[in-house]
Order: C-alpha cells, then structure tokens, then sequence
C-alpha cells in the first residue's frame, strides 16, 4: 500500500533564541545556561561539533551581556595563517611592513568594549596564543610594528570542536591560555542528540526555502527562467531517510541537503530519489579525496591567498608579506590556481 506524502506544516510550534530554532529539552537548557552566563564577564569557551550554531551562541551571549550596545567582532580562525591572524587580530602600524601606509585596527581596537568571538580557537598559532594571553591578562596588545600597548576592553568568547585538554597534553595549545578562555565552558549539543529537532529544522528550513522562493516570484524576475520550487509536502521514504540518517555536518549540512533539493528538484512532493547519496544509502561519488570533508591541498592554498588579499585589500604585495612568500612566488601560484592577476 502506498502511503500519502506528509504535507508541510502551516506552523511551527517552536522556540527562537537569537536566530536558533529549535523545540528540543536539551537547547532550551543550553539557553538557560547562556543567559546566566551572559550576565557575568567572564571568558566563555563553547565547545561543538562543526556546523551545530557556534557562532549563533556567541552572538547571543553577547546580546545578552552589559556588552551589547557595544561591537561584537568574530573570525574563524582556522582560515588564518600566523602573519594574517596576527594582521587581522592585532592590526598593525603605518610602516609597519612593505604597503602599510596607513595604520589598519584589528579586532581587538574594533570590538573595543564589545566582545571578540575567537572560532576554532584551538587552531591559533604559539605566538599568536602567546599574544592573546597577553591580552587577557594585561588587557593590552602592541600592533604589529608598534613599540607602545594599547589599553583594550573587551570581553573573549571562544569556540572548538577539539578538546583544548588533549591540545595542551599534545603541546600544540598553552595552558595557561586554556584556563584564561574556558573559564565557563558550555558544550553545545550535536542535531543529532537534540530530541525532535531534526524533523522541527527539516519544516523550518523547507518553509524558509518556499518563502523566498515565493518572494521571488512575486517580484517577476525577468533574469529567472525556470520558476522557483516550492514544497508542499515530503515523500514517506524521502521523510524517513531525513529522520534516519546521523547529519555529521549537523544544522549546517541539514539546510545545505534542503536548499540542494530545492536547486536540483521538481514538484510539489520532495521524493526520495532528489536526496543526495549519502542520505539514499549509496556511496558518494568516486573521489582522489581521503575523506569526503578533507579539503584538497590546493583548495586550502587558494582559500588563504584569497584571504591575504581581502585583508590587503587585493595589494598583492602586502598580501604576499601576510603569507611569508616572495611577490613573484605569489603571482605564480595565483596562476596555478587560476586566480587571475
């Protein structure tokens, strides 16, 4: 017997916290935590998995805080190498290096009296953990080619998915920093560990989708050829396979599978067969890739000389100094890479 597609929700019974929806027991006690936490000063480490809304609790906590008239500034640090978290953290002098010829602020000048959220804290360099330490210590930072502190209020907020007791057991992470930044630690639980939110961020997610898709063809887009989908309801296997599988990319991945149906699909009725392969059950496609997530090495050099250039405001070479590379070792790998000049 076939069974009827399951029909999108007219509504959701939900709870919005800061831009986090969910209806599980166990995020709403998260919630709780981060508003007592918010009320304190104190440095806040949020440990979780990759894609679970890192980002979405700091900015919260500092909605919540004394802080939150003032800036809240956040990086990812794991996209940085040394001389660009140093460039972007710290900011630097005129003079300071081939190009600066003006005085450029860091986060820490940016965000003064606000909150810096620190993302994948764990990945920073020895000198650049050095340097941070610094700051909560003493509250002051040097600019790179500056000779005086400068005097800085703010309040850190810091974020990983690794455990920073197995970083300083393996010597890659200081732990004097760690007590500095996991003063109160809060772990944020993975999707899949979040009761009845999978299925709650499947309808939330479909119904955002369909809203934008009916925005758009209210505005009769000469520029769109084909119209936009929208779902009315999901396919009994298509339904299930979402509920069964284990979303290791967590909130993240969940939206990305939706809005790849909605790019890939047709019809009213999501079926089963539009899902991506990894949620059919089949292997993905064949792949030189280790690992389906592992980035490619070249993929990881062109991410960093794209980063060094929109931090050096595409002046090549201030953005070949910020990766410790010759300017013509810099045009060569842009060319490799297809960056163009």
């Amino acid at each position: 017997m076939l069974l009827d597609p399951i029909p999108v929700p007219a509504e959701l019974d939900v709870t919005v916290f800061h831009g986090i929806v969910t209806q599980s027991p166990q995020m709403l006690e998260f919630f709780e935590l981060l508003r007592r936490a918010a009320r304190s000063g104190a440095s806040i480490l949020i440990r979780g998995e990759s894609g679970t809304g890192k980002e979405l609790a700091a900015a919260a906590i500092h909605r919540l805080s004394r802080r939150r008239e003032r800036p809240f500034k956040a990086i990812n640090c794991a996209t940085l190498t040394p001389e660009l978290a140093a460039s972007e953290l710290f900011g630097h002098v005129r003079g300071a290096f081939t190009g600066a010829i003006r005085e450029r602020a860091g986060l820490f000048a940016l965000a003064d009296g606000g909150t810096v959220f620190l993302d994948e804290v764990a990945e920073l360099s020895p000198d650049i953990q050095a340097r941070l330490l610094r700051v909560l210590q003493e509250r002051t930072f040097v600019p790179i080619g500056g000779t005086e502190p400068v005097q800085v209020d703010v309040r850190l907020l810091a974020a990983t998915n690794k455990s920073l007791r197995d970083e300083v057991e393996q010597r890659r992470f200081r732990e004097d920093l760690m007590y500095r930044i996991r003063v109160v630690p809060l772990f944020l639980p993975p999707l899949v560990e979040r009761e009845g939110d999978i299925e709650t961020l499947i309808w939330h997610f479909i119904r955002q989708f369909n809203a934008r898709a009916d925005q758009r063809q209210r505005g009769n887009h000469e520029d769109d050829d084909v119209p936009w989908r929208q779902i009315e309801a999901l396919a009994p296997d298509a339904h299930a396979r979402l509920l069964a599988y284990h979303w290791p990319g967590n909130v993240r991945e969940l939206r990305n599978v939706i809005e790849y149906v909605f790019a890939i699909g047709e019809g009213e009725v999501l079926e089963g067969q539009e899902l991506p392969p990894e949620l059919r059950g089949e292997p993905p496609p064949r792949t030189t890739r280790i690992h389906p997530y592992t980035i490619s090495p070249a993929d990881d050099e062109r991410a960093r000389i794209l980063e060094a250039l929109r931090i050096a405001k595409g002046l090549k070479s201030r953005a070949a100094e910020l990766l410790g590379i010759s300017r013509t070792t810099l045009w060569r790998k842009m060319r490799e890479l297809e960056l163009g000049g």
